[in-house]
């Protein structure tokens, strides 16, 4: 009698792996048909734009600085209402020239909004804002009115 030894492997299971090549194959879909996808010849990821933030704390205030490179002063806007800090704008694309070609885009453009909840100890009344060189410097001082306290428990 012959005996079959099977020789078996067991394969790890790579979620990582796994996510890789949906994305490839979504890409190739993509590629596939690149007229129903907005007729680039080369499968484009497309972002929502949200520009990055700081927020710093010392003994005045509350400091949120956002990075708006090649955007104007006019091109945003900041409020304040009902506790909430909103910085929202637009950073526009650059209009194609008839003598350039763009082989790539990857700087992202459009329109965001960013909120944030005002810090228990500041008030929106005092808030003030500045622009230069496309960092967004918006001011929160704090108010020892809004500051929170404790209160004493009184009983027997």
């Amino acid at each position: 009698m012959e005996k079959k030894i099977m020789n078996t492997q067991i394969t790890r299971w790579n979620p990582f792996k796994e996510m890789e090549q949906m994305q490839t194959r979504l890409a190739s879909l993509w590629a596939a048909d690149p007229l129903r996808f907005g007729g680039a010849e080369e499968a484009l990821t497309v972002t929502e734009w949200s520009p990055r933030v700081d927020i710093v704390e010392d003994e005045r205030e509350f400091l949120v600085k956002a990075e708006l490179p090649e955007m104007k002063r006019e091109d945003v806007k900041v409020t304040v209402e009902d506790g909430v800090l909103t910085i929202s704008g637009e950073r526009r694309q650059e209009k194609e020239e008839k003598n350039r070609k763009y082989h790539r885009v990857e700087r992202e453009y459009g329109s965001f909004v960013r909120s944030f909840t005002l810090p228990a100890n500041t008030s929106g009344e005092k808030v003030s804002a500045d622009f230069k060189d496309g960092l967004l410097k918006v001011h929160l001082p704090k108010d020892a009115k809004a500051a929170p306290k404790a209160i004493e428990i009184k009983g027997a």
